[in-house]
């Protein structure tokens, strides 16, 4: 398993999640976690994913992911397990 962390920011839209999740479907990226919520109209998610069986280079996926954020007014940012791991470490 290949676990990637990815994040979603921004004011709360129709279709965020459907989104998000239609580019990890066409890409064979697989969500084993999600928690979203909304605080005062501004949408926040957490997903964590396996990109084992996608053919997408990480940078690939993330940059596709950044623009699909521009494109539908969010923020979104993903980092491989590893990375987010030792990022949060105490």
């Amino acid at each position: 398993m290949k676990k990637t962390i990815i994040t979603v920011v921004g004011k709360d839209t129709v279709g965020i999640i459907a989104k998000v999740c239609t580019y990890l479907a066409d890409n064979q990226i697989n969500i084993l976690d999600i928690s979203q919520t909304i605080v005062q109209g501004y949408f926040n998610m957490m997903m964590v994913v396996d990109t084992l069986g996608s053919k997408k280079q990480h940078g690939d996926m993330a940059d596709e992911l950044e623009a699909l954020g521009n494109e539908i007014g969010v923020i979104i940012k993903c980092q491989k397990e590893e990375i987010f791991d030792k990022m949060h470490r105490i």
